[in-house]
């Protein structure tokens, strides 16, 4: 899942959703179909499922971000571990369903020296003094299970239920819970649920050749994304059962128009732009073809811009820049490992 995280900006609590991840953090799947000699007949990247054989995933996500306000530099690092469990429940056609959840969640947020932490791996959760309501929310995030509907190569996600019941959790008197159900559209729950991020190309690939998938990720108040993935089939990785992918990722940030301040927004994003700064930051993905499957990859995004917020009827310049790399490993057993 792409992860959902709280951030600050000139003072009010952000609720952002991170692409690469909650970025609640997906993770990319493909398979070899068949045993075919990728020099002459090419890869095709599907992935295969059995039914109740479950998957682990973990996603690691690391942020640097500048934001400068009124000339001034407010700084964020973050990390933040999503550990996700996949049970395939069944095959319908060309329709496959499996439940996510989520088994544990680590975050270390700090912002300008104020350092937050949170690690559910840890019998008393690891949590530093800092905000009650975002300790409350880290928590609440584990055994988060929706259930997810794919197409048979797992290139889309046709449906996902369990969102109501996620929010439903959060209560409904807060803040927090006004945003969440703002900015978690249809389609932002669709690509927060996506482990395959589009990969399956429409003909088997041979080594050097190349192929794009493109998606629009609506926030609602908070704005949208499009989102370009640029993969290329480099070959077969020497005296290794893997397969190497580049990722190049195009981001584009685009303000919303016309938007009044949501309720339990303390601001309003009046207008604005972020985009990938320079050429695209390369990722790549290796995939086990005899395991079929994603083993590990990387991907990477740098973003940079500038946006007008409007805090209590005051417009105020926001520069932005941001570098953002997430890891992700795949697992036949739970990669969590609960400390006492």
């Amino acid at each position: 899942m792409r992860s959902i995280v709280p951030t600050q900006c000139g003072g009010a609590k952000v609720f952002r959703i991170r692409h690469g991840l909650c970025a609640i953090v997906i993770l990319t799947f493909s398979v070899l179909v068949g045993a075919q000699d990728p020099k002459q007949e090419g890869r095709k990247f599907d992935l295969k499922l059995e039914k109740d054989k479950k998957f682990y995933q973990q996603s690691v996500t690391s942020v640097q971000q500048v934001i400068k306000v009124m000339g001034q530099d407010l700084t964020q690092s973050q990390e933040s571990t999503f550990f996700f469990k996949w049970t395939p429940i069944k095959q319908e056609g060309d329709k496959w369903e499996l439940t996510d959840e989520i088994e544990g969640v680590k975050m270390s947020i700090d912002i300008s020296g104020n350092v937050i932490k949170y690690d559910s791996t840890t019998a008393d959760g690891g949590a530093t003094a800092g905000n009650p309501g975002l300790m409350d929310f880290f928590k609440k995030l584990i055994g988060a299970k929706f259930t997810v509907t794919f197409d048979q190569k797992l290139s889309k996600v046709d449906k996902v239920d369990g969102t109501q019941a996620f929010l439903d959790s959060f209560g409904s008197a807060g803040s927090s819970d006004n945003v969440l159900k703002k900015i978690l559209t249809p389609d932002a729950v669709k690509l927060m649920c996506d482990p395959s991020f589009g990969i399956a190309p429409d003909s088997p690939k041979k080594p050097g050749e190349s192929w794009e998938k493109k998606s629009t990720m609506d926030l609602g108040p908070i704005g949208s994304y499009a989102v370009t993935y640029k993969y290329t089939y480099v070959g077969p990785e020497k005296d290794k059962d893997l397969d190497k992918i580049e990722v190049e990722t195009t981001l584009t940030y685009i303000a919303p128009k016309d938007n009044p301040q949501a309720p339990g927004m303390m601001f309003r994003i009046k207008d604005g732009k972020l985009s990938t700064d320079g050429a695209p930051a390369k990722g790549t993905i290796l995939y086990n073809y005899k395991l079929q499957r994603i083993e590990s990859g990387e991907i990477k995004i740098k973003l940079k811009g500038e946006l007008t917020v409007t805090i209590a009827m005051t417009d105020t310049k926001v520069e932005l820049q941001q570098e953002q790399t997430t890891k992700f490993t795949t697992s036949d057993s739970s990669l969590m490992n609960v400390k006492k």
